[in-house]
């Protein structure tokens, strides 16, 4: 099993992560939604969808939306939300969609770059291809490596839930490594995220590759330029070249 098959289905994952701001959120998919300028009803892939609050709120818009995730608690809690327009389904981003072509992907909030080859990465792009339509859109937004190296912070706790959560990071061959330890009922917990310091021309050479061109890079969830020393994401949208 990998590190993100067990961390993220575990209740501790969405604990720690439990401040996620859901209006921010919400106003980055607004904002997003209305420069694709996407038809009502349109049909759009939330890849890696979590507990699902950009499937729902992207749905609420109008969209008819499928989630997929890797994290099969986070789908069994997801089916509460499903209606004829919003369904889920346990997936791995890394093996073809079974679904008909849509207009778009969303992978949002630093869901890629969790695997170990370029192969792996390289294969999201390859799932992502074979599922959109002529010129569908594939959004993808991932943290900005160059600001991350320059503001690492090594060591930090943090409380939530009566659990402090004490965390360590470092970069070792272009992977940040988070490290996770806290106490519950008197038992030690250890977990780690390892996510890939994957550059902004390295993810452009895969999406060249599988046949994306770009069409426009942010640096933030307010859709600033994309400034490759100080901005904090990097939020690519790829559109299927004609």
């Amino acid at each position: 099993m990998q590190w993100f098959e067990e961390w993220f289905d575990t209740p501790y994952y969405h604990i720690l992560y439990s401040n996620r701001d859901y209006k921010e959120a919400e106003n980055f998919l607004n904002l997003l939604t209305d420069f694709l300028n996407l038809e009502e009803k349109s049909k759009i892939i939330d890849l890696a969808c979590g507990k699902g609050r950009h499937s729902v709120y992207l749905n609420k818009l109008g969209y008819k939306v499928l989630g997929l995730d890797l994290s099969e608690q986070s789908i069994n809690y997801d089916k509460q939300f499903e209606n004829e327009s919003l369904k889920f389904r346990v997936h791995d981003m890394r093996d073809e969609i079974e679904s008909g072509p849509v207009d778009a992907v969303f992978n949002l909030f630093t869901s890629f770059g969790y695997f170990e080859t370029e192969e792996e990465d390289k294969s999201v792009f390859r799932s992502v291809a074979g599922v959109l339509k002529n010129e569908g859109y594939f959004v993808l937004d991932f943290l900005n490596a160059d600001y991350v190296k320059n503001i690492i912070v090594p060591q930090s706790s943090v409380e939530k839930e009566n659990i402090v959560f004490n965390i360590k990071k470092h970069i070792e061959d272009d992977f940040i490594i988070k490290e996770i330890d806290f106490e519950d009922q008197g038992k030690q917990f250890h977990f780690f995220e390892r996510v890939k310091l994957t550059s902004a021309e390295k993810i452009l050479k895969f999406a060249d590759e599988f046949g994306f061109e770009l069409i426009k890079r942010w640096g933030d969830y307010q859709l600033s330029d994309f400034e490759e020393n100080c901005s904090p994401r990097c939020i690519n949208l790829f559109r299927v070249r004609k």
